[in-house]
This record gives C-alpha cells, sequence and structure tokens, in this order.
C-alpha cells in the first residue's frame, strides 16, 4: 500500500506534527502519494463556547491551504502531495459546507459524519451521551446521515463509515439493513469509501468499515481508498499491510486515488 489519503496535523487541535512532517513521513515509508485531510472547520457550533481543539479555525483554513499547495510543489519530485479536506456533513449547514468545497483547489473531499446534531459522536469527551438512549436508534440516526452525506454532491468519498461503533457501543438488534442502506445511497451516488486503519486503535478492535462492509462494497461495485487516520507523522501508513490483506480478502485488487476531483484507480 503506497498511499494514504487521511491525514491530519497540528492545526487541528487534537493531532500533533506540521503538515511538513507527515509528507516526510510519507516519503520516508516509500510512499507514492500522500493526501493532507485536515478537519474542516467548526460551522454550526460556537468554538469558544464548544469543546476545545476540534479542528482549525476559520481563519486558519486559507493557511492551511497556502501550506499544502507549498509543500505539494515542494516535494513534487519525491511525492505526488493530494490537497483535501475532511468535511463534516452536518445537517442543515450544506449551502456553508458548499461554500467552503467550492473556495479551493481541493484534489478530493472527505465526508465524515462526526455529528449528531452537536454531540460528536467521534469524541471520547462526549461517550455520556449514549447514556439513556437507544443504541439502535442512534445508530439509524447515524446511517441517515450518513445517506444524507452522500446525496449532497459535496463529497469525493464517504470516510470511516462506520465510525459509530468507535466506542463499542453495538445495538442488540441486527444492523445490517442500515449498513446497507448507507452503502447503497454511496453506490447511487458514485461516491467511494476509505478503510479507515484508526479504528483498530479503538474500543472498536476493527477497522473501519467491517470485512462485511467492505465485501458488500465490493458487490456493489463501490471504490475504496485507504487512509491511516494519522494524528502524529508516525502513524502515516499505520497497519497499511493488513489494510491490503483486508481488501483484497474482500474481493479488491484496485484502490482508489483522488486528483483535481477526479478519481482513479491504481492496483494494490
Amino acid at each position: 500500500m503506497k498511499i494514504d489519503y487521511h491525514t491530519h496535523n497540528v492545526r487541528c487541535g487534537h493531532a500533533v506534527g506540521t503538515i511538513e512532517e507527515y509528507v516526510q513521513s510519507a516519503i520516508a515509508k516509500g510512499m507514492v502519494q500522500i493526501g493532507l485531510s485536515d478537519h474542516m472547520p467548526l460551522l454550526h457550533v460556537d468554538p469558544a463556547a464548544y469543546y476545545p481543539e476540534m479542528a482549525m479555525p476559520m481563519d486558519e483554513l486559507p493557511r492551511y491551504v497556502e501550506e499544502c499547495l507549498r509543500l505539494k510543489d515542494k516535494y513534487q519530485n519525491e511525492i505526488s502531495v493530494r490537497v483535501g479536506l475532511e468535511g463534516d456533513f452536518i445537517e442543515g449547514y450544506e449551502d456553508a459546507i458548499a461554500k467552503i468545497v467550492q473556495a479551493y483547489p481541493w484534489d478530493y473531499v472527505i465526508g465524515s459524519v462526526h455529528f449528531l446534531g452537536t454531540w460528536d459522536v467521534t469524541d471520547f469527551r462526549q461517550v455520556h451521551n449514549w447514556e439513556g438512549r437507544s443504541v439502535f436508534q442512534v445508530y439509524e440516526q447515524y446511517y441517515d446521515a450518513v445517506r444524507k452525506a452522500a446525496a449532497t454532491g459535496l463529497y469525493d468519498y464517504i470516510g470511516h463509515i462506520d465510525a459509530i461503533k468507535r466506542f463499542g457501543y453495538r445495538p442488540e438488534e441486527d444492523v445490517t439493513e442500515l449498513e446497507d442502506s448507507a452503502l447503497q445511497a454511496v453506490s447511487k451516488h458514485g461516491l467511494a469509501i476509505e478503510l479507515n486503519a484508526a479504528g483498530i486503535h479503538t474500543a472498536a478492535k476493527e477497522m473501519y468499515p467491517s470485512l462485511r462492509m467492505l465485501e458488500r462494497a465490493h458487490t456493489l461495485g463501490i471504490p475504496v481508498t485507504y487512509g491511516s487516520d494519522a494524528h502524529h507523522p508516525d502513524r502515516v501508513g499505520q497497519k497499511s499491510e493488513e489494510a491490503e490483506r483486508l481488501l483484497r480478502a474482500a474481493g479488491f485488487n484496485e484502490i482508489a486515488t483522488f486528483q483535481g476531483r477526479k478519481r482513479d484507480r491504481i492496483p494494490l
């Protein structure tokens, strides 16, 4: 696996290392493409009153893009740098998201569901929000958001599509239909998904998505890319060999890449 399309950096507040350190780490590991995809600024909550260190401030966004483009040029003879963004899907804020997506020369935009309303279901500081809730109903709400994200036309692929399992909350009810409905929406709207290695370090104890979802994605003809979701330069390309084995087990022999908002595929 010689690509990694999901990385963060110090700008988001909860990652370590400069963007350049992530690029240098990818070069040192022999990668041919590195995607830079820091978190989109918060739009629907007041950053000053919300949980700290969630995403880059809005005034950092143009500086983030400028730095990415500078590094793309600086390292062009050593690695292909792809400039991206992890763009939260927030229902009701589609127009504001679209303005960010349309304002910059992205190579790709990841559509990730972190928020159900003002609850970031991927933030360890907000796990208490599960208390008193039906786990199945939270899953229903989450996958409804994934389907809506896929339908917006704002994104190139869906990130960590089953990240709702991050903290180990799994309903007693069968969620196969919910998962498949999300994949069907991805297929219908011509998107890809990612195999995100970070899940293996969480209570979920497996990558995002599961092997079953990967197999279903392959059946539906959905392209898959790979992302480490690195929040430290050392984790660029983490678990990539295991990720490749999973992809091959699910039937994939190609992996999706992105440039100028256009998707391509290269052999595994």
